[in-house]
């Protein structure tokens, strides 16, 4: 760490040392309160990834590690651990993690590194190579880490063309529990035909999370956008037809396409 960054590290841990002793709110937090609002910094640190916003991850990276100095206060004010440990850990776990940094193991590639992860992670005492995703994940989020946390032990498509075949096979299977008038199964075949694509969009090398939350902006702007010409034309879009909606909707994308 350079003598700035140490200094401003330092600097941010005796501001937290002044609020826990000084501030009415900060002296009341718990872990279990600090939770869901370290949950929403979260939250809004992947919104400004999403956006490229540098400036924001800026700001919101801040914000999570004023969390994490705040756990570890808590943490030391508890006897559970001290800041010094939770770091050493990390450092510790990265450098027997990295044999191929910090000792003799040959890697050809990224891929060969991930494997060799999931190796060591499994010589430590882990059950699974999934034990390591949390429950907790949002599904869409969960199903990427899954399949990759498969692929470290070969569990994988050799190639794009045999996902998309699968895709397909999904879609078949669902309209048939859609025949069958089977809700429940309908929910099972609709979840492995996500869960499908969500496999595909790996193999193309996409991040199936961002992706969707790109077109709920992308969607979030184009009915807001309608909502606000229905106004200027003196009308509610609950007062007009699916067409005269759609028609609304077909030039504001062809305003997109323009630009």
């Amino acid at each position: 760490m350079s003598a700035t960054a140490e200094t401003a590290f330092s600097r941010l841990l005796g501001i937290m040392d002044d609020l826990r002793e000084k501030c009415p709110w900060d002296r009341k937090q718990t872990i279990q309160t600090l939770r869901q609002l370290t949950i929403e910094e979260t939250y809004e640190l992947a919104d400004a990834i999403t956006e490229n916003d540098w400036k924001g991850i800026q700001e919101e990276l801040g914000d999570l590690l004023l969390h994490i100095v705040f756990y570890a206060k808590i943490g030391k004010e508890q006897g559970r651990f001290e800041l010094p440990d939770m770091i050493n850990g990390i450092c510790d776990k990265l450098v027997a993690r990295h044999p191929h940094i910090y000792g003799d193991v040959k890697v050809q590639d990224d891929e060969e590194v991930k494997r060799n992860w999931e190796k060591l992670k499994l010589k430590e005492g882990k059950k699974s190579v999934l034990s390591g995703v949390p429950q907790s994940l949002p599904a869409t989020v969960k199903a990427m880490r899954l399949q990759e946390k498969a692929k470290q032990v070969g569990f994988e498509w050799e190639n794009r063309e045999q996902v998309w075949d699968k895709v397909e096979e999904e879609i078949g299977e669902l309209k048939t529990a859609l025949e069958g008038g089977d809700p429940v199964k309908t929910e099972e075949e609709f979840g492995d035909l996500v869960f499908s694509l969500i496999n595909y969009a790996r193999f193309l090398q996409i991040d199936a999370e961002n992706a969707l939350e790109r077109t709920n902006k992308k969607f979030i702007s184009r009915f807001t956008q309608m909502e606000e010409l229905a106004r200027q034309e003196g009308r509610r879009l609950d007062e007009m037809s699916l067409a005269e909606m759609d028609a609304i909707w077909n030039r504001i994308k062809k305003q997109r396409t323009d630009q």
